[in-house]
């Protein structure tokens, strides 16, 4: 063998690339199986390629025929111009004599080939690697399921589809906001609509969050990333048949209707046929989405979702596994709790717990969509706007799992809080009260992604100018931790100022009022701990963690239950009271 190998390298020892490029091509023509090529022949030559540099018009020719083949696309030549083809469309590339390249063109099926920039530019500076990926999406956009009949008519109905987004982005208003393309993301009926190319499929932008506030508030935190949720537009196999457009479906003139959106024609009126297809938002990142939710989205546009092609999971798993800080500086409690660390400005450190008997709940459910199913435009904007509302709720709870990576190593937290679900549209915190033995909750009500609501309860607090406060703020950065940080402040401000003769008055007679006795004390721990199902020596906490517990159970729940949290979702029951007051274990461990 050795004696082989050295006769080979002297064979080729004076021969150039070229023709090594040959021999291989030549080996892998009189392949035994034609079926099976030889795929390590295959690759050696892949990996000639990549390390070569491209300097002459063959090595080009080459290089787009070995991209080519790795698509699945076609490739043929003609004198200096290449084709790269598929069944919908064909890339055409006209080379220099010097392997460089003059201009590259996209051509859809049955139209006029159009200059690609940004493909021209990748070939240019020799970034294959980029041209690649980027050529995969475009076999993507147009990776039509059927046989040719079938794939030119969804091809032509997906068009129609386009057109149809367009013009209702163009005929609906969008409410006046501060920042122009935020407003026009988050509270336009399509969104901030891109129009699709022949080398680019329609996208629109419909969620996104105000990052410099938050990196403005939040000291170093490396898992707050520009958020910008988008959804291409596009149309994919199904296994039930569908009725889609095959014309536009906005009679012309156009008319809105009472709430500002076009009218369109009916399934039983529009120019439809039945395809065993639909139309899909392919979502960009995926989002984890709870049942609930999921359930919403069949119930728009009456297409299932198979329950079998999904995999369920607490939703704070799901968060957490699009967070790499988060995950590599978090800790765990009694193996199923999970504490997540941030730092604020000011030297300021949050230590957020999430108790795993809680989201485990099978009302907690979640599951991560990367496709939405459609089959008609008038379903896109309820879609987004459901998207939106999951959308904001993620943004909230995953505000609470950024962390720092090497500014926590030997700090200790400031402050402790802990979050549990209440329904599927709100959450609470529970906390300790500034310059107080006793604990306060805020119930955070997400009605949709433009309607946010926070409540606070706790003994001696009623005053309706801190719940507008703490939304407003909310609503303003997106960031629990932001949020409860300026509360904190607030509440310490309002404990520090002096009261009033009348303020005083009263806040005595309120305490007066709500002081328990050590009877009424070890009552209620003696009910917390039956509810919770632990044993009642891990109630063993100070005078004033006990006082908290009895204000709770003698004013909370009454004031609570006078302020149902609002529910968007009929099907859906809310739960309008602290888990806390059941189950205390948790934040007593962390106080």
């Amino acid at each position: 063998m050795k004696s082989i190998l050295s006769d080979l390298r002297l064979k080729y020892a004076e021969r150039n690339w070229h023709e090594t490029f040959k021999l291989v091509r030549r080996c892998m023509d009189k392949s035994r199986d034609v079926s099976k090529p030889c795929e390590l022949l295959g690759r050696s030559l892949e990996r000639l390629q990549e390390v070569l540099n491209v300097s002459s018009m063959n090595a080009m020719r080459s290089r787009l025929e070995m991209i080519a083949r790795q698509q699945g696309m076609g490739f043929h030549i003609t004198e200096s111009t290449c084709y790269l083809t598929a069944d919908l469309f064909y890339l055409e590339v006209v080379l220099l004599p010097c392997g460089g390249v003059e201009e590259v063109k996209v051509a859809p099926h049955g139209g006029s080939p159009v200059p690609s920039e940004s493909l021209l530019q990748l070939l240019r500076s020799k970034n294959f690697a980029d041209f690649s990926v980027k050529l995969e999406r475009l076999v993507a956009q147009y990776n039509i399921p059927g046989d040719n009949d079938v794939k030119l008519k969804l091809f032509a109905s997906l068009q129609h589809l386009g057109k149809d987004l367009q013009e209702i982005s163009h005929l609906t208003k969008t409410p006046e906001d501060s920042d122009p393309e935020m407003n026009m993301i988050n509270n336009r009926m399509i969104g901030c609509l891109i129009p699709g190319k022949e080398d680019c499929p329609l996208n629109i932008h419909f969620y996104t969050i105000p990052i410099e506030e938050m990196k403005t508030s939040v000291s170093h935190i490396s898992g707050v990333e520009p958020v910008l949720q988008t959804a291409q537009v596009t149309v994919g196999p199904s296994n039930a048949t569908h009725m889609l457009q095959t014309a536009s479906v906005i009679p012309q003139p156009s008319q809105l209707d009472l709430q500002g959106f076009p009218v369109l024609m009916p399934l039983s009126e529009g120019p439809y046929e039945t395809f065993p297809a639909c139309f899909l938002l392919k979502l960009q990142p995926p989002i984890p989405m709870m049942l609930p939710f999921v359930k919403k989205l069949s119930q728009i546009t009456d297409v299932t979702i198979p329950d079998v092609d999904l995999q369920w999971a607490p939703l704070p798993k799901l968060l957490l596994r699009g967070s790499q800080s988060a995950s590599s500086h978090m800790e765990t409690l009694d193996e199923q709790d999970t504490i997540y660390t941030v730092p604020l400005h000011g030297d300021v450190t949050h230590s957020y717990i999430f108790p795993g008997a809680s989201w485990e709940v099978p009302a907690q459910r979640a599951t991560v969509m990367d496709s939405i199913p459609f089959t008609h435009p008038a379903h896109v904007p309820p879609l987004l706007e459901l998207l939106r509302h999951q959308c904001a709720t993620n943004t909230l709870l995953r505000s609470c799992m950024c962390t720092s990576p090497g500014s926590l190593s030997g700090s200790a937290c400031d402050l402790h809080f802990e979050i549990l679900p209440e329904s599927d549209t709100s959450f609470s915190v529970t906390f300790h009260r500034p310059n107080a033995d006793s604990l306060a909750v805020l119930l955070v009500n997400i009605s949709d992604s433009h309607q946010i609501n926070c409540s606070l309860f706790g003994a001696g607090i009623g005053d309706s100018s801190v719940d507008e406060y703490v939304s407003s703020v909310l609503k303003r950065c997106m960031s629990v931790p932001v949020t409860l940080h300026a509360l904190y402040s607030k509440l310490e401000q309002i404990t520090s100022s002096p009261l009033s003769p009348s303020c005083r008055a009263a806040t005595e007679a309120e305490n007066e009022h709500s002081t328990p006795s050590i009877t009424t004390v070890t009552n209620a721990n003696t009910t917390l701990s039956q509810s919770a199902a632990v044993p009642e020596d891990s109630f063993t906490v100070s005078d004033s963690a006990c006082y908290a517990m009895s204000v709770a159970k003698s004013e909370l729940l009454s004031e609570i239950n006078t302020s149902p949290a609002v529910n968007p979702y009929p099907f859906t029951p809310a739960v309008v009271f602290p888990h806390w007051m059941t189950n205390n274990g948790h934040l007593s461990k962390l106080i």
